[in-house]
């Protein structure tokens, strides 16, 4: 247990000191940038692909298990749209971005760690943590949500091109679906839990980067820890959020 308070005061302290003004601004939007680029435009592939294949089952698989001849067709496009929108391109986007960029972020603070590089900062007056962490949490929390955004069109398309492929129902079925009852609420509701999420994975996996310590093999360590904690807290949050909004 005193493990799990001594964690969590460390992780407040390492988050105050990030949350400093940035000495030198030019420093800090040029770092901005290019963490932007590095994590979010980044992981649009992976997000691409996977997104366009979960759109394809969830519609293959919505189509086949509604058999009742009383049941419109155009519900396969409701029930795609509402799983997408409400839990996969927010929820299980953000399990994937913990692995790829959470590793990431982890295993670059943890070697400047143990390679002294962060202490070599400290001596010359540098607040290491807002220089290293605050642009990298910046700019997926602000940036995130377009991702989301992008997942959910993009699973659409992969559930539209299915259908012309397979013909399980007609594309006018499932575009009547897609607009049927649709609630916009959910987008900004994804969009918010997306941004959430990818702080948690940020904060975190710096956290557990930035105190890597047992040479490459603590390293290995830390960003295990990392990407286990940040996505157990993302289904807790997950939880949190949803209870609070819906």
């Amino acid at each position: 247990m005193r493990t799990v308070f001594q964690t969590i005061g460390e992780y407040y302290n390492l988050m105050m000191r990030v949350f400093r003004k940035p000495e030198k601004w030019k420093i800090f939007w040029k770092q901005f940038w290019f963490e932007s680029d590095k994590l979010i435009i980044g992981s649009i592939p992976i997000v691409s692909i996977i997104s366009v294949f979960i759109g394809a089952v969830i519609v293959l698989q919505s189509a086949n298990n509604m058999e009742s001849p009383f049941i419109p067709k155009m519900y396969v496009g409701v029930m795609a749209r509402e799983s997408l929108v409400l839990e996969f391109c927010s929820t299980m986007v953000a399990l994937i971005l913990a692995g790829k960029i959470g590793s990431n972020i982890s295993s670059e603070i943890g070697s400047m760690r143990i390679t002294e590089q962060i202490d070599a900062m400290e001596i010359m007056g540098v607040n290491s943590a807002n220089y290293l962490i605050l642009p990298k949490v910046a700019s997926s929390t602000i940036f995130s949500p377009f991702l989301m955004l992008l997942s959910f069109v993009l699973g659409l398309i992969g559930g539209a091109g299915i259908i012309s492929f397979t013909g399980i129902i007609t594309i006018a079925q499932y575009t009547d679906g897609l607009q049927f009852a649709f609630k916009a609420w959910y987008i900004y509701y994804s969009m918010v839990k997306m941004a959430v999420f990818c702080f948690i994975i940020t904060s975190i996996c710096s956290y557990y980067g930035y105190y890597a310590k047992g040479g490459s093999l603590g390293v290995g360590r830390s960003s295990t820890k990392a990407i286990v904690v940040s996505s157990t807290l993302i289904l807790i949050f997950d939880l949190l959020i949803t209870k609070l909004f819906l």
